[in-house]
């Protein structure tokens, strides 16, 4: 049986992340490697991640390499630093799909990049990335930023459990 996965920020081969975010790497190459090491310590080849934005600051064929060595069929939703280069770049880097804008999942999360308003009275819990520092969360937000999450994709169920929790406490 496959499973569903969501993950954001890797921010592959970018340098000065590391300092910026306190990231526990020596150097990109390293950050670089544990993360996929990681992604594929949990993800199977059958199964699909929504990566929630910012990916990769390489070149194409760098990020290429990268996408195709991550198990499971990938999405992209575009983060800030994802858009400049657009959606038909990401597919030729090799993400099965790519969209510039929210998507709602399951008729009730609502994935993006950057948190999105959400009140008590709406029916969603926004899955979202880009804040890097706080886990920035609460009954309708979810924060999968890999710092977060021990650079591993968190799985559907994760999530679920953790949302019905927020909601019984």
């Amino acid at each position: 049986m496959s499973n569903v996965y969501f993950t954001s920020d890797h921010h592959f081969g970018h340098e000065l992340i590391i300092d910026f975010e306190s990231r526990p790497f020596i150097n990109v190459q390293e950050m670089d490697k544990v993360m996929i090491e990681t992604w594929n310590s949990v993800v199977d080849d059958g199964d699909t991640v929504f990566h929630l934005g910012d990916f990769s600051f390489l070149g194409l064929e760098a990020t290429r390499k990268i996408v195709s060595s991550l198990n499971g069929r990938k999405i992209l939703i575009l983060g800030n630093h994802d858009r400049g280069r657009g959606r038909s770049w990401w597919l030729e880097a090799g993400f099965d799909e790519v969209s510039e804008y929210p998507l709602i999942y399951k008729e009730f999360f609502m994935l993006s990049h950057e948190p999105m308003y959400m009140n008590k009275h709406m029916p969603y819990v926004n899955v979202h990335g880009h804040i890097h520092g706080q886990k920035y969360e609460g009954k309708n937000h979810f924060n999968i930023c890999v710092e977060h999450w021990g650079y591993k994709p968190l799985s559907f169920a994760q999530i679920r459990d953790a949302v019905v929790g927020n909601e019984e406490g």
